[in-house]
């Protein structure tokens, strides 16, 4: 049989290209909407779910078993971004980032665990980002929320060695998606200290998911990692620069490595 393919955030961007993607390729796939009834014409099946709710998350893979008797790979894909300064981004939408771009994927990955360990197998992966590299300037919970979410996924592979369980994180540059329509972003305030910096910085942000990379090559890569018999940790999709932007933090001295950042958005 198929591999069983679960794609949370399924409906639009990344999640959408990776479905159809491996639609093509013969595996069974559904993806994840909070509205699927939207989505009527997709190419694979939309579950209901939203990954802040533990509730819509136990009945979305149950849903998932009931139809396909299986889960064989996850990919972690549901994520929103925001942007502000660290000073003026309301606590409450902290928070809300956190629940989606990490607790939702660790509970997506605790619903699923009891089906593969019964299975002895399957393969996880979380779709991270280049920004969970670094601390980027007007985009820092953004940055912490996908680097926390790297940190884990390193964690949950040494646990589920036993069970024959693979996990890996794929981190995209920018890539040409709706995300900048659906990020929170602090309003820019006519008396804000930031008011200058941050608008700057913020038009520089859309502007790079617009002249973004094709989302058909972050679906390649997931195919890749899933059909490969020893998948890595982490892996690094897009934009040359910025994934050399990863090397250089290795490399440079930390003061010389935040100049370069702090040059690069004009601060």
């Amino acid at each position: 049989m198929a591999k069983v393919v679960l794609i949370t955030g399924g409906s639009s961007g990344i999640g959408k290209s990776i479905g159809e993607y491996l639609t093509d390729k013969g595996f069974i796939v559904y993806g994840t909407s909070r509205f699927p009834e939207k989505y009527s014409s997709s190419k694979f099946p939309i579950i209901k779910l939203d990954v802040t709710q533990s509730t819509s998350i136990n009945e979305c893979v149950s849903e998932l078993i009931s139809k396909t008797g299986q889960i064989d790979v996850l990919v972690n894909n549901a994520g929103v971004g925001i942007t502000g300064p660290l000073e003026e981004i309301p606590m409450e939408e902290m928070k809300r980032n956190f629940e989606t771009n990490l607790f939702g994927p660790i509970n997506m990955i605790n619903a699923v665990l009891p089906y593969m360990r019964e299975q002895k197998s399957g393969q996880i992966l979380n779709i991270t980002s280049i920004a969970g590299y670094m601390g980027l300037p007007f985009r820092g919970i953004y940055s912490a929320s996908k680097g926390a979410l790297e940190l884990i996924t390193e964690s949950y592979r040494m646990e589920l060695k036993l069970f024959g369980i693979t996990m890996s994180n794929v981190a995209p540059s920018d890539f040409a998606t709706d995300i900048a329509a659906g990020r929170y972003h602090a309003p820019v305030l006519e008396n804000s200290p930031y008011k200058l910096p941050y608008g700057t910085t913020l038009n520089m942000m859309d502007s790079h998911v617009d002249s973004g990379k094709n989302p058909l090559l972050m679906a390649e890569v997931v195919h890749k990692i899933i059909t490969s018999k020893n998948p890595k940790i982490h892996y690094k999709v897009g934009a040359f620069l910025q994934k050399f932007s990863v090397v250089l933090k290795r490399i440079l001295p930390d003061l010389w490595y935040e100049k370069l950042l702090s040059g690069f958005y004009n601060i």
